[in-house]
């Protein structure tokens, strides 16, 4: 497979699944029943999910010039809040092209070379895979029961045992082989899980690492209320547990990177959540479609005021 059909898939590949999966979706809950989910939601706790969504959004803008100040690069705060929105947008069309985006945002309007910016982006999506990756360990030692009685009813304990032990065994195999290797996709891969740990480290040798830590962890304490919050607004899913919610928010999270800004996945990822709980079906998936519908308008507002703004308050400032 030549690059330039690999890049097409890359894009089209993520929207195809997106267009299938709202079929799919909608295939369960029609559009008529999410209107009516829609008409009986009390907005405002819509209202209050966005805002804390939005103040995520503004806090992850400021982390990044923690990042950016040791380098010897001042960025203007609005610079850095517009880049922030304009990645979630872009993000929309093309898989991880707001990365990029955001990096040469940076380059083009404050003189960050498009390496360390994105090299930050990079450390900063460490950052973020740590906290996911504690939230998830938090949710198994909160719900370990709940998880464990779900498994032994759904698949056989034994088969659990052995698959989890093979698993070990290949990792601890695949380890020693690339370690050992000389090959070229063993030195890419000890590389890259260099720079991973490098990345992951680096917070810790900033000046401001206590700030950054705070900002990271204000982060994901807000998409967390966020998405608890929104559920209030659905009324047949009051009194839903906190386990439900946890393992909900992490099976969302995940989704994201499925489709473009988790279109289609976002709903089903949290029905698929939420059914281990025995919560019904048509509110799930109305709960999935509203809470990603009212973040992904804030992102398309404040994501193409920013494209719009960029260059009319960088040309003011020049």
């Amino acid at each position: 497979m030549n690059k330039k059909t690999a890049n097409v898939l890359k894009i089209t590949l993520p929207l195809v699944l997106g267009v299938f999966l709202v079929l799919y979706s909608l295939s369960k809950v029609s559009v008529s029943e999410l209107l009516i989910y829609a008409k009986k939601a009390n907005y405002t706790w819509i209202a209050l999910g966005m805002f804390l969504g939005l103040l995520s959004h503004l806090s992850r803008a400021y982390r990044w010039l923690f990042q950016l100040e040791p380098m010897g690069y001042k960025v203007k705060f609005a610079n850095s809040v517009m880049a922030v929105f304009a990645t979630y947008l872009i993000n929309y069309t093309i898989p991880r092209a707001g990365e990029v985006a955001r990096a040469t945002i940076l380059t083009n309007y404050e003189g960050v070379p498009f390496e360390k910016g994105f090299g930050t982006i990079v450390a900063e999506r460490i950052a973020d895979l740590i906290v996911m990756l504690g939230i998830i360990v938090v949710t198994l030692c909160l719900q370990f029961d709940f998880i464990y009685g779900f498994l032994i009813e759904k698949f056989n304990l034994s088969k659990i045992v052995i698959g989890a032990f093979i698993l070990s065994v290949l990792a601890v195999v695949f380890f020693c082989f690339i370690k050992k290797s000389k090959s070229k996709i063993a030195l890419k891969l000890k590389n890259l899980v260099a720079g991973l740990i490098e990345g992951a480290t680096s917070v810790f040798k900033m000046k401001k690492k206590w700030a950054y830590i705070f900002h990271t962890l204000f982060i994901w304490t807000m998409y967390l209320l966020m998405f608890y919050i929104t559920s209030f607004a659905i009324t047949e899913l009051e009194g839903v547990s906190i386990g439900a919610i946890l393992i909900g928010f992490i099976s969302a999270s995940f989704s994201i990177a499925a489709t473009n800004g988790g279109i289609g996945s976002y709903p089903l990822a949290i029905y698929a959540a939420f059914s281990i709980f025995g919560i019904a079906e048509e509110p799930s998936i109305a709960f999935g479609w509203i809470m990603w519908a009212a973040q992904t308008l804030m992102i398309i507002i404040f994501g193409g005021l920013s494209l719009i703004y960029l260059p009319i308050y960088n040309r003011k400032k020049a």
